[in-house]
């Protein structure tokens, strides 16, 4: 069952996409749903994609391609039955845009010894293809010990929130509620492993009472 904006918005992307072949942009669709930002319509296709009505597909931000579609009579979001249809075929796959999704960039985080995290008030634009489902904010990475994994001092880790994660993620660990650090994360018994990704560096071990998981990293943006 969806709710009325994931209506209205699966109704609006398939009605472009039939009259022109081209997806509508992120500011388009904020416009014609009257939404305040682009993160409230990431969020609309998000929650398509996980109902199965929607998909992006990968590396073509503005590539979206319907699945399926509810019924457009009645009143979404309150009928308890929905008459699923299939979408309707549509020209070749227009060439991409660079729509982008502006997310909280919370200052640095250390990639080898721990530093405070700070929070700000700054705005990073990512690419929406480069993020999936969830909410997500930015760090910039400071130091070395993740060159292994790719991560390289001044990257910007994008990091899908949340507070859980199973072994071998890289993950943002809040150590004692002051210090942040990216690491590889596992459990030994009641301790926290921290791993980095570079041989100079040991790893950091913590009882589990003294991290808390921020978020487990979804992707990088490197500026050269």
């Amino acid at each position: 069952m969806l709710t009325r904006k994931q209506h209205e918005l699966i109704c609006f992307i398939a009605d472009r996409l039939n009259a022109t072949g081209v997806s509508p942009s992120f500011e388009e669709m904020k416009e014609a749903l009257d939404l305040k930002s682009k993160s409230g319509v990431h969020r609309l296709i998000s929650a398509l994609e996980e109902r199965g009505f929607l998909r992006r597909l990968p590396n073509r931000a503005r590539a979206l391609e319907v699945l399926r579609m509810p019924e457009r009579s009645g009143t979404p979001g309150r009928s308890a039955t929905a008459v699923v249809r299939k979408a309707p075929t549509r020209p070749a796959m227009p060439e991409p845009a660079n729509d982008v999704i502006e997310i909280p960039l919370h200052g640095r985080i250390a990639a080898g010894v721990p530093i405070e995290a700070m929070e700000g008030a700054q705005m990073l634009p990512v690419p929406a293809a480069l993020l999936g489902s969830g909410e997500h904010y930015a760090l910039e990475v400071a130091g070395d010990s993740m060159v292994e994994a790719g991560i390289l001092d001044g990257d910007y880790a994008l990091i899908r929130r949340t507070e859980t994660a199973h072994d071998g993620e890289i993950v943002v660990a809040l150590i004692e509620d002051q210090d942040a650090t990216l690491k590889y994360f596992h459990r030994e018994g009641a301790m926290i492993r921290l791993d980095p990704a570079n041989r100079s560096y040991d790893p950091q071990r913590y009882p589990a009472e003294q991290v808390r998981v921020q978020g487990r990293l979804s992707g990088l943006l490197r500026r050269y």
